[in-house]
């Protein structure tokens, strides 16, 4: 039998794949959010002290899209964010109802071979109804999903800077 060293394998053959997922598009979850609402984006500026203070309530570092805010027509609102994975980013949407509770989540997109359970509707169910004044604890308040653990830490800091959003921006205006 020949063996092939190591260092003449591509390095691309010894990592695993990324797969990337897209499940839903930003019409597609505002429409199952937000059913006959229509939607106005809402043009914000967030201020150093705003992101710092989203930044400290959530733990998310990654720059927050201020072009993913829509105000719904029913009343509340449709956040759209990032966070990132192992090796890629999550999408993930948030609707959170005119005092600012969490309607629902949705994986937008997903972009690893591992950790998709983040999309199953239970796991994403145990946000419902749950505001910033909530502390979102994974392993407390939110339950861990065994292989997908980065996943659904990222994803619940994802929730608590949407929530900080809602608490230190959109409440007020």
């Amino acid at each position: 039998m020949k063996w092939t060293p190591v260092a003449a394998i591509p390095f691309a053959m010894l990592v695993a794949p990324a797969y990337a997922s897209d499940y839903l598009t930003v019409e597609q979850a505002q429409a199952e959010m937000f059913q006959g609402a229509t939607f106005q984006p809402v043009l914000l500026k967030l201020s150093k002290s705003v992101r710092d203070a989203m930044y400290d309530r959530s733990g998310v570092h990654e720059p927050f899209d201020e072009k993913g805010v829509w105000k719904a027509s029913t009343g509340g609102w449709f956040i759209v964010d990032h966070v990132t994975s192992k090796h890629g980013k999550i999408g993930y949407a948030v609707g959170l109802d005119s005092n600012g509770a969490v309607r629902a989540i949705e994986i937008l997109s997903y972009q690893e071979s591992y950790g998709r359970e983040v999309g199953n509707a239970e796991w994403r169910a145990q946000f419902e109804g749950k505001t910033s004044r909530d502390a979102l604890r994974l392993g407390k308040d939110i339950r861990n999903i065994s292989g997908a653990t980065l996943s659904c830490k990222n994803v619940t800091q994802g929730v608590k800077r949407v929530l900080a959003l809602y608490e230190l921006v959109l409440a007020k205006g």
